[in-house]
């Protein structure tokens, strides 16, 4: 399995730096242990030099009886080699062995590396079946022989495998401590880049969408000569354009919740005043047109309508500015209750399903607000779903949470819509929500209800089968029974 690269930048600096180093080790060891090879088959060169031939020359004697006549082994090093060919066949071949001569068993291989080495002087390495790698040269003799006088390399490795050892040990702990020093380094110089870091995240977590933010203050020590301090900068100035336009936006909202609350104020007088002098004159004993009539009670409705719309943005002002709302227990089992009567005395062609705990669920909040929300929900399964739909209000209470869901198997929502359908002035069918009175506020108005209780509200929706759910912080225990309105 291939081992995963290091994914932070700290890491990768390390690991760099690590690599680089041993790059270099690594050319650096191979370069000496060539180079001390080198030298040292050089010396072994210039010893094959300076013998001569000497030795190889004394084994053509080495079968006469004669004293004089026996290989010469003086100032010959230990395994030294030597052999005689005459018209390219070994004739004779031995090597020094504890100051005397000890004749060596050559396979063909061996005659025939023997018959390759060239006769001009120099050295050639060969290897030996019976004595291993050897460094040898050819020089011509007296009798139209080849004499060939070789030096063991084992002598060359072993001191070249003993630099490469501890080679291999210094860089290895040169490695070591480069590693946890250069980590100790980078870390240290990539700090300012984890305050940025940090900074950065902090900015992210901020609830940015709306209400009032305090952006954290700039980053110190933002020095223009480094990269790191070119970065912060930038994100100083970023985070002061971004504290700008926050102050600005929170200050048009401001004024557009308190033109909300104030139009709405004063717009609940006119309007009720224009519904009761509708109503006065429909109640007038004379004789009224027809037309006048219809007139008078198309202004009666549409003054009704914008009665609920002016309280609606009234009660969704107030919840923006963060009025407090009453924080008493309640058992949201009778709101769903009272709720469901409602939706089944304006809806009685939908099937009303509920399942409720046997037991109470207590939860602490607005006792109004809250069914308002619960109503708010039932009246949209009820206005936009058809009648003979089953509209299922489920109550499930935990330790921690509580949640109510309201299904329906209606036609479900659009998809290009569910994700601003809390929001205001959203309407599914324009035209049914303005015939059947709905002013587009009543899930914006669950939202606002549910966030300022500490709860959150979400729907889900396919064809066939719709789920609004709101969970509310609280505890509660539950059991399972059904009832059908």
């Amino acid at each position: 399995m291939r081992r995963p690269l290091p994914r932070t930048l700290r890491g990768q600096l390390t690991a760099g730096l690590v690599a680089l180093l041993a790059l270099a080790c690594l050319a650096v060891g191979i370069t000496t242990a060539l180079a001390l090879r080198g030298f040292l088959v050089g010396r072994l060169d210039e010893q094959l030099s300076a013998s001569g031939g000497r030795f190889a020359a004394s084994l053509e004697h080495e079968a006469e009886p004669d004293a004089d006549n026996r290989p010469d082994t003086r100032g010959q090093a230990e395994r030294t080699f030597g052999a005689r060919l005459l018209n390219g066949a070994t004739t004779q071949a031995a090597v020094v062995h504890e100051a005397t001569v000890r004749t060596v068993q050559l396979t063909p291989a061996d005659r025939r590396a023997l018959a390759g080495v060239p006769m001009d002087g120099s050295g050639h390495g060969i290897r030996l079946s019976a004595l291993g790698a050897y460094r040898v040269t050819a020089v011509e003799g007296d009798d139209q022989d080849v004499m060939i006088t070789g030096l063991p390399l084992h002598p060359v490795e072993e001191t070249v495998h003993r630099l490469e050892a501890v080679e291999a040990a210094l860089f290895g702990a040169a490695l070591l401590v480069t590693g946890v020093a250069g980590a100790l380094w980078v870390r240290i110089s990539l700090r300012p880049l984890q305050k940025v870091t940090e900074r950065a995240a902090e900015v992210a977590g901020l609830p940015l969408a709306s209400g009032e933010i305090a952006m954290p203050g700039p980053l110190p020590d933002t020095d223009p000569r480094t990269e790191v301090g070119r970065l912060g900068s930038a994100l100083n100035h970023m985070l002061g354009h971004v504290e700008d336009a926050l102050t600005r936006r929170h200050t048009s909202e401001e004024r557009l919740r308190h033109f909300a609350a104030d139009a709405s104020h004063e717009l609940r007088t006119p309007v009720a005043n224009i519904r009761g002098h509708a109503e006065l004159a429909l109640r007038h004993r004379g004789a009224v047109p027809a037309e006048v009539r219809h007139a008078l009670e198309r202004i009666g409705s549409e003054s009704r309508r914008m009665t609920r719309l002016v309280d609606d943005l009234l009660l969704l002002a107030r919840l923006d500015a963060g009025r407090p709302l009453e924080h008493e227990p309640l058992d949201l089992t009778l709101l769903i209750l009272d709720a469901a009567d409602d939706a089944r005395a304006a809806g009685p062609g939908h099937r009303w399903l509920l399942d409720l705990p046997e037991e109470p669920v207590t939860v602490t909040g607005d006792a109004h607000r809250l069914q308002q929300a619960i109503g708010n929900l039932l009246a949209n399964a009820r206005t936009h779903t058809p009648p003979g739909t089953d509209v299922t209000v489920t109550l499930t209470g935990g330790e921690n949470e509580v949640r109510v869901d309201v299904d329906d198997n209606g036609p479900g929502i659009p998809e290009d819509l569910l994700p601003e359908v809390f929001g205001r002035f959203v309407r599914a069918d324009h035209a049914r929500s303005r015939s059947t009175g709905s002013t587009g506020l009543g899930l914006a108005i669950v939202h606002a209800v549910v966030a300022a209780h500490g709860g959150t509200a979400s729907v889900t929706s396919v064809p066939g089968h719709t789920t609004f759910r709101i969970t509310l912080p609280g505890r509660a225990s539950t059991g399972g029974s059904s009832t059908v309105l």
